[in-house]
């Protein structure tokens, strides 16, 4: 079907304007720790150790994830080292995941849903907040989302159709984006969407035409060699990522935020609101008929049905792993809306009054997080930033600040101080038992020391040394006292000792180099 230019133009612009609508609150909050400040202080590493293949958490390697995040985030920060740069990579998997529905939309539903589902979507609160939250869930959604409809393209389309190739290529391209962006996730979901909704349809001929070898090549070509380069340059990384953190997280009940099977369903009918009142209208469509409309829309309940039951089976749960599902539901409303708008006027009316909230909920919602958002390690580490000089050593006392790197800006690592013994570090999956992972991988563990180390490192530091952690800490570092405390942001502060502070002039008299102190971090993998 041939769109006309000057639609096609009106389109092109349509989309442009969502795409800034869900950046254009990027810039008011300072960043949520730790999951923004963990994976933007990974993309900052890689940028600034100029190792665009190993993510780094604090100068060691980290597999929690696969780089895609980091490579984008990385890029942007070379580009412009401010926050709505660092929240880049978010924003580009809302923007595809939007494209593509308006696409699919338009060409399977009729314009009228296609524009529906365009305000709707780029509207709905766990949308727009995800598309600039730093973190890899609306990433790999725009991934899943993109995949799945490439793929029901192509099938509604027939083999016989010339797009046919093309269309099938890039979905197996956007599948491989998918897997470097979150892992198994990528291909698993997006698979088993595709075999539920072609076994529903009676498609057997088209689910074995999408098993086409020039495809599968162009998947693997695009996301197998950094899985091979990884697994030639750390002997246990197959089993660290593939099975600790895709099988373990997945099927143990030990990691955080556990949740009833409840959650999902609450989280997508309260964060999606005021469209998912919609949702009531879609009884009234046409469901039986063999027709690429009902097709369609078969399609999107499947895929909100079976991705919302794949992640309510484990324990551990977190809204933004449900971002991949709100794309089909908010399909689901816009066709509702569309026939319903189309029936009566008071539907027309009800739409706008929807939309008028929707807007209303987004904006002030931003404005409520950017008020409560707290600032103060952002504070502290924009001092760091103006009065530290590169041959500076930081320390992040008992607990590391996930994004103090970043928004310090700094261009090598925190010494980290804790008690790094086994006990401590399966305690809870955290900070500790991530950098201790971490370590596992690295030759040299430097960043990781004990607390009894500190002095001795902090006295033959070759510039300024600099201490972060809880004012309270002092209680369990007492020679703090002697170092020149430089300003307090609520519970956290910062701590300066030069070479002519009491804290280096008397307390580091005949205490060992940095290099005799303690320090523990488990065997290497």
């Amino acid at each position: 079907m041939t769109v006309p230019a000057q639609t096609a133009r009106r389109d092109g612009a349509l989309l442009v304007a969502a795409f800034f609508w869900l950046a254009a609150t990027a810039w008011l909050r300072p960043l949520a720790l730790p999951d923004e400040g963990r994976y933007i202080g990974v993309a900052w590493g890689m940028l600034h150790s100029g190792d665009w293949l190993v993510p780094m958490l604090d100068g060691l390697p980290y597999f929690h994830k696969p780089p895609l995040f980091y490579w984008i985030t990385a890029t942007a920060l070379a580009l412009s080292d401010t926050t709505v740069a660092a929240r880049a990579a978010p924003w580009l998997g809302a923007c595809l995941g939007t494209a593509s529905l308006f696409l699919f939309a338009g060409r399977w539903a009729g314009r009228d849903t296609a524009l529906a589902g365009l305000f709707a979507l780029v509207t709905a609160p766990l949308f727009f907040f995800g598309a600039q939250y730093a973190n890899l869930d609306m990433l790999v959604a725009g991934c899943i989302a993109a995949t799945i409809l490439a793929f029901t393209h192509a099938v509604l389309l027939g083999r016989e159709d010339a797009a046919w190739k093309r269309t099938v290529l890039l979905a197996y391209v956007l599948c491989a984006l998918g897997v470097l962006a979150k892992g198994l996730i990528g291909i698993v979901l997006p698979g088993m969407v595709l075999v539920l909704w072609l076994l529903v349809e009676r498609r057997w001929q088209a689910m074995f035409q999408l098993l086409w070898w020039p495809g599968i090549l162009c998947f693997l070509i695009v996301a197998a060699p950094w899985f091979v380069l990884m697994q030639q340059r750390f002997e246990s990384f197959t089993h660290y990522f593939f099975v600790v953190q895709h099988f373990q997280r997945f099927s143990e009940g030990g990691f955080n935020n556990p949740r009833g099977p409840w959650f999902y369903p609450v989280v997508l009918a309260a964060a999606t609101l005021p469209w998912s009142l919609w949702w009531a209208g879609a009884r009234q469509r046409e469901w039986r008929e063999r027709s690429e409309p009902a097709a369609a829309r078969r399609l999107m309940l499947l895929w909100a049905v079976a991705i919302t039951l794949f992640f309510s089976l484990p324990r551990s749960k977190l809204a933004g792993y449900i971002l991949p599902v709100v794309p089909p539901l908010i399909y689901l409303a816009a066709d509702a809306a569309t026939a319903l708008r189309a029936r009566a006027p008071r539907w027309q009316s009800a739409w706008r009054i929807a939309a008028a909230v929707a807007v209303a909920a987004c904006l002030a919602g931003t404005a409520l997080l950017a008020r409560h958002a707290d600032g103060s390690q952002g504070e502290l580490a924009r001092l760091l930033r103006e009065r530290a000089a590169p041959a500076d050593e930081v320390f992040a006392l008992d607990e590391y600040r996930y994004g103090l790197l970043f928004e310090a800006r700094l261009r090598k690592p925190v010494v980290v101080a804790a008690d790094w013994s086994p006990k401590a570090v399966a305690s809870r999956d955290n900070w500790r038992r991530e950098l201790a992972d971490a370590a596992a991988f690295a030759e040299h563990r430097e960043w990781l020391v004990e607390h009894d180390a500190v002095l001795p490192r902090a006295c033959a530091a070759a510039g300024v040394a600099w201490f972060v952690g809880n004012t309270n800490i002092i209680e369990e570092f007492p020679w703090l006292k002697h170092a020149e405390k430089v300003a307090t942001r609520g519970e956290l502060s910062l701590w300066r000792a030069a070479a002519d502070t009491p804290l280096r002039r008397d307390q580091c008299r005949g205490k060992p180099s940095a290099s005799s102190g303690s320090t523990s971090s488990p065997p290497r993998r």
